[in-house]
């Protein structure tokens, strides 16, 4: 996600009146016309009696949402000798390193708006010394080092500070540290002590977890898939800073980040509805939004009832799961939203859902059962490293005392194997071991001899993919990262390969 600078430029003339707004603006930039000359006005200041064009450069990108308003609003107050009384040579030099943002109120008021850290980033990438924000956006912008960021509440507040009547201090953010922690120990819904039984699905998503890995929970209904999957979350590691920051970057964007939370500390869990349209899973739109693919950056994409999801949304799975984004391309240009995601599917195994099971009959046919399998394609399959079969668990088994390892437990192991690979990938842009391309695969990952020569004999036995390959090998290095082994060995490539789909 990159964000260009706009320029507003602004020439008062004389002559009978007329506004115009040029320079690709959309529906919201033209409405802003009748916003500003109001908001100008209810603010005690005279707009221009005659000709005024308001131009956004450059003219041959397209202008989108109301953030420009502050900005135009103080173009024409400093291009109108009569607006503020005379020219401010002073003011013009400081406005020409300093980036304005925000929505204007009909009585002069800065409304607040999204995508502010995106913004606030590229202000300081462009060597701009200051940003004007709303005063809701503020800790927002703070966010960024490096840059003064005002606060402002009202158009009058911007022109008192260039007109140095009445100085707006810098924003000086309150530390995060309590509301961090807050955050990271939130209470979960499910944790995995909730969860009786089902031992080996726990370690398989304690892998997951640890590696960023995908997987695949297939059984019965009622068997425990979707409370499996919702555990998940209480394992899952901190987020770096790095990790939070460009998460928050993405929400700001969206719109989706709290008021009250100005920085994303929570690993997102994200769990669309099988019905969610292609653009709502994928993201688009005329103005290009992040679906819910990138709304899980970093995090999990719970995607339950995997088969009856759309075939083109599960097609469309295959190109972030292998690049970790999405690309969007539109008349207009073309857009890429980071979506390196943990993709958690539950399926049954056929339409019924008791096909293998033990106690109740499948009334599916084969044909049906065929079909059913078949809604998804080997390729989809072939970018996800873990199948795991989950039985019903016995009457039984759940009654008595079932005291379980908790998830704080399990979070700590998994959290110490993010930090090896951290360790491990430094000085490159991947965290996780699932993240690393194949191309890199054999130069970061140490594997003994034996281990790679049964992983060798056992893609073959299973007639797997060269990815497969790849995507095993990723797998055994974070079982290897769980018990603290530097190598990855004939055990690890074991336990890998048993994970697979045969």
């Amino acid at each position: 996600m990159s964000s260009d600078i706009v320029e507003v430029e602004c020439d008062a003339g004389t002559g009978q009146f007329y506004f115009i707004l040029v320079g690709l603006p959309d529906t919201a930039v033209q409405e802003s016309r009748e916003r500003v000359r109001t908001a100008l006005k209810n603010s005690g200041y005279q707009f221009p009696r005659g000709r005024v064009t308001v131009n956004l450069a450059p003219a041959d990108l397209r202008k989108e949402g109301p953030a420009y308003d502050l900005a135009i609003a103080v173009s024409i107050l400093f291009a109108d000798p009569q607006g503020l009384g005379v020219r401010y040579a002073e003011a013009i030099e400081e406005l020409a390193s300093s980036l304005i943002l925000g929505e204007l109120s009909l009585e002069g008021r800065v409304r607040s708006i999204t995508g502010v850290l995106p913004l606030v980033c590229a202000a300081k990438a462009h060597g701009f010394a200051r940003v004007f924000v709303p005063l809701d956006n503020a800790r927002e912008a703070a966010l960024v080092d490096g840059i003064a960021v005002h606060p402002v509440s009202c158009l009058a507040d911007v022109a008192a500070h260039l007109t140095k009547t009445k100085q707006i201090d810098a924003y000086v953010p309150e530390p995060l540290s309590q509301e961090e922690e807050v955050d990271t120990t939130q209470g979960y819904t499910v944790e995995f002590q909730h969860i009786w039984g089902h031992e080996s699905a726990k370690r398989a998503l304690e892998i997951a977890a640890a590696g960023g890995h995908n997987i695949l929970l297939n059984g019965p209904p009622g068997s425990g898939k979707t409370l499996l999957a919702q555990s998940l979350a209480s394992i899952l590691p901190d987020l770096s800073t790095e990790e939070s920051l460009e998460l928050t970057r993405l929400y700001s964007v969206a719109g989706l980040l709290p008021t009250d939370q100005p920085l994303m500390r929570v690993r997102p869990f994200r769990k669309p509805h099988h019905t969610a349209s292609y653009t709502a899973i994928v993201g688009g739109g005329s103005i290009p939004r992040p679906g819910e693919i990138s709304l899980a950056h970093h995090g999990v994409l719970f995607l339950d009832e995997f088969p009856e999801f759309s075939r083109a949304v599960l097609e469309a799975l295959r190109q972030p799961l292998e690049d970790g984004s999405v690309t969007i391309s539109r008349s207009a240009g073309t857009v890429t939203f980071p979506a390196k995601v943990m993709v958690v599917a539950a399926k049954n195994p056929c339409p019924c859902g008791h096909f293998g099971s033990l106690q109740n009959a499948c009334i599916c046919s084969a044909q049906s059962i065929s079909r059913y399998a078949k809604r998804i394609s080997g390729p989809v399959r072939d970018r996800i490293d873990i199948f795991l079969e989950v039985p019903c668990v016995p009457l039984e088994s759940l009654q008595g005392s079932h005291a379980g390892e908790t998830s704080t437990d399990v979070r700590a192991r998994v959290q110490a194997a993010r930090e090896r690979q951290r360790r491990r990938y430094a000085g490159t842009p991947y965290t996780a071991n699932a993240h690393i391309p194949s191309s890199l695969v054999d130069g970061m990952i140490a594997v003994n001899p034996d281990a790679r020569s049964m992983l060798v004999t056992g893609i073959e036995r299973l007639g797997l993919s060269t990815r497969a390959y790849y995507r095993t090998l990723r797998l055994a290095q974070t079982i290897a990262d769980l018990t603290g082994d530097t190598i990855v060995a004939t055990p690890h490539i074991a336990e890998a390969l048993q994970y697979r789909e045969h």
